[in-house]
């Protein structure tokens, strides 16, 4: 493992990512991402930053190993019971005012919160007329997440998440137990739409009245987080609403001005008209 990458190996890192292979990850946070790097090293028996190079530039699979790795998120059904009770209580009723309603799930890793998502939708009678776009930029995570596998130890701590947000029903009843993984129900699984998309360099792809992205600006720096929120604001509809992680914010972003707050604690935001 490469203890520490100097801020010289780490640029040219970056150049040698994009230019080979097109991902562009010079504004992200470069502390967390040196971290991520570090890590990695240890985790593929990297011994040294000529070898983490040469391999870079002459392995395209050992690239997307390391592209899976570094862009993992932590990620739970129901995370943040409150915020889904939020949506329960202040977005969802909103939502239901439209024929058709389009979400966007971000940076949605494994799936486990836009299964939330489609739960909560399930619940209010909505998940017919809804479109669900859950997107990523790690392949990998959007193979597990469309498989709808989770695994069968973490359903306890789900259940418990479910019904702190104000779940209705039994909590089993959307899952089938199979050894040791749960499988969601397909009739959940029937309006999502799984497909890779990168907020660093892609555009607008549709019209949505919620954008949930969460617990992904924490990557970022700052001028991504304008940038990316800039993309949001163009993709919402009027008074459409967008969600981030409990400790993101829209403080101090370009964007700021053009959007409400719904619900401060839980960070729900809405675009002005």
């Amino acid at each position: 493992m490469v203890e520490e990458i100097s801020h010289t190996d780490f640029t040219e890192l970056l150049k040698i990512i994009q230019q080979r292979y097109g991902y562009d990850f010079t504004d992200y946070s470069a502390a967390s991402l040196r971290r991520r790097f570090s890590r990695f090293t240890g985790f593929a028996g990297v011994e040294s930053i000529f070898e983490l190079k040469h391999r870079l530039l002459n392995e395209a699979p050992f690239f997307r190993k390391m592209v899976r790795y570094i862009t993992v998120n932590v990620t739970e059904m129901f995370r943040d019971p409150s915020f889904y009770r939020a949506l329960r209580e202040q977005v969802i009723p909103r939502l239901a005012s439209y024929p058709i309603i389009k979400i966007w799930h971000a940076g949605c890793s494994t799936g486990e919160e836009v299964y939330s998502m489609a739960i909560l939708m399930e619940e209010a009678g909505l998940l017919d007329r809804c479109r669900i776009y859950a997107t990523d930029l790690n392949e990998a995570n959007l193979e597990q997440a469309e498989s709808g596998i989770i695994a069968l130890k973490d359903m306890k701590e789900y259940t418990a998440n479910y019904m702190q947000s104000g779940g209705v029903s039994d909590f089993s009843n959307y899952y089938t137990a199979h050894y040791g993984n749960a499988i969601i129900h397909p009739s959940l699984r029937r309006n999502i739409i799984f497909f890779q998309h990168n907020l660093v360099t892609d555009q607008v792809f549709n019209e949505f009245q919620l954008i949930c992205c969460r617990n992904v600006f924490i990557y970022f720096n700052r001028t991504l987080q304008n940038r990316v929120v800039k993309l949001f604001y163009e993709s919402l509809t009027s008074l459409g609403y967008l969600a981030l992680g409990i400790k993101e914010s829209l403080l101090y972003n370009e964007e700021q001005a053009k959007f409400e707050t719904v619900n401060q604690a839980n960070k729900i935001f809405r675009r002005k008209i």
